[in-house]
């Protein structure tokens, strides 16, 4: 009975489903998500300046965070989406009970670590004495509540894998709205008088959350696309949740890797003074709006990858990323053309400095070769972890990132002069040549064979718990 409500409630996902269907929603979450930020820095700007940076600060410790949530939910998509292709609704109870039960235990030990060391991590960033306070508040109140992302991050998986990714939209634009409203209240509106400033827009932030997490688990409910109780883990399935952390740890280790990566490149720009600060900070804000596309054409295909691996349709999945590539590229490369032609107007909606526009019209050329390399990196290594092959994207992460991108950014931006657009070819070299390599590892097959759900000698598929 389980089984047909599961399936009768699951929207089929196969080679002919149209990558709009998927990336559409997922593009426009994601442009809300960034947009909705700038305009959160932006309240802030107004209210205080130390309060910006305070809450810059805080939010490095919140992404640090959220990486380490996103191991259990990289790990929900890849094995939902496989089950799902594979048609073992039977087990899709067990897999949403596990990924959610982790993830909140998880989350609730993170939480009370990350706010227990509170005072030592502002130690260690040498946050000044002028924005301690405020970080310190903001991380007490939106990391005591990071519980609350590290489930709605895995929901968000469940409910895109079944072929609703709209619902990830609309709840995106609720908990935005909220979470502006929220602000507004607190730094200019009725609770204003109760000066609360960061420690306001703290609480708007969880408020908006909790009602997002609400909200998703409120539809997944009521479209009955599955069940979750503790009777589902009985017995407990260790064998699965061992396949679910070895496929999150290395991506978790994929994502800290780059992200110290970039931490040591911006080393070397602030060496080079203010003015090439700035240019990266803003362009940085030009380009992740350029990206967004791009990244939401591979996030749709890691999820039709993974249903037709689990479906045994490995040939299919090989031509449709392909497919997703045909229609990413253009569309990337014209976008990123489009930044680097317009960004001297574009750049003067942050600064009128002549200096920091030049370096910024530099960094918009190279950063055309920096997001074709990313491209293909979005896209092949998201459907090499769709398909089982999650050890390889983090080696080549490793080698690339500090064997390409560290050292040709030193000796270009650093050794020879060039400056801040130096340190952009550095990334340029590292997502291009990384990026024909892992398309190279995808058209020679080497992921066929490394399916989460297994196949036995008459075609029975392995329980993998």
């Amino acid at each position: 009975m389980e089984s047909a409500v599961s399936k009768r409630n699951t929207v089929i996902i196969d080679e002919k489903t149209p990558l709009m269907l998927l990336a559409g929603p997922m593009f426009l979450e994601m442009f809300l998500t960034t947009l909705v930020n700038n305009i959160d820095t932006l309240m802030l700007s107004h209210y205080d300046e130390y309060a910006v940076g305070a809450v810059g600060n805080a939010n490095t410790i919140m992404f640090m965070m959220n990486i380490l949530f996103n191991v259990i939910a990289t790990a929900t998509s890849v094995v939902v989406s496989q089950y799902l292709g594979a048609k073992r609704y039977d087990k899709m109870n067990m897999i949403y009970t596990l990924a959610i039960m982790v993830n909140l235990v998880v989350g609730v030990v993170l939480s009370a670590t990350f706010c227990a060391a509170n005072p030592l991590i502002m130690k260690f960033l040498h946050v000044s004495d002028e924005m301690r306070p405020y970080s310190m508040i903001y991380i007490y109140i939106v990391g005591g509540g990071g519980f609350i992302m590290a489930v709605y991050n895995v929901m968000l998986q469940i409910l895109r894998c079944n072929g609703h990714p709209k619902i990830g939209m609309y709840v995106t634009l609720a908990i935005n709205v909220i979470n502006i409203g929220g602000n507004y209240l607190f730094l200019y509106g009725p609770l204003a008088p109760l000066n609360m400033g960061v420690a306001g827009v703290a609480i708007s932030t969880v408020v908006s959350r909790t009602f997002g997490l609400i909200a998703v688990f409120v539809f997944f409910f009521r479209k009955k696309i599955g069940k979750i109780a503790p009777k589902y883990l009985r017995p407990f399935p260790t064998r699965l949740l061992g396949k679910m952390v070895k496929i999150g740890l290395p991506t978790a280790g994929e994502n800290l890797t780059y992200n110290l990566y970039q931490t040591t490149l911006l080393s070397f720009v602030n060496a080079m003074g203010n003015d090439a600060v700035c240019a990266r900070a803003y362009c940085n804000t030009l380009i992740s709006l350029a990206i967004i596309f791009s990244n939401a054409c591979a996030m749709s295909t890691q999820i039709i990858t993974g249903h037709l691996v689990g479906a045994g349709k490995e040939e299919a999945a090989y031509k449709r990323v392909f497919r997703t590539l045909r229609t990413s590229m253009p569309i990337t490369i014209m976008l990123v053309s489009l930044n680097a032609i317009f960004c001297r107007y574009t750049l003067q909606l942050f600064t009128q400095n002549e200096n920091i526009i030049a370096l910024g019209q530099m960094i918009m050329i190279v950063d055309i070769f920096i997001e074709i390399g990313r491209c293909l990196n979005m896209t092949f290594v998201c459907s090499l972890k769709a398909a089982g092959a999650y050890i390889f994207p983090l080696i080549m992460g490793l080698l690339c990132n500090w064997g390409l991108g560290l050292t040709t950014g030193w000796l270009v931006g650093v050794y020879m002069g060039v400056g801040v657009a130096g340190i952009f070819a550095g990334t340029a070299t590292d997502e291009c040549i990384r990026g024909l390599i892992v398309m190279y590892y995808w058209y020679k097959k080497k992921w066929v064979g490394k399916s989460v759900v297994e196949k036995r000698k008459k075609n029975v598929l392995e329980e993998a718990e």
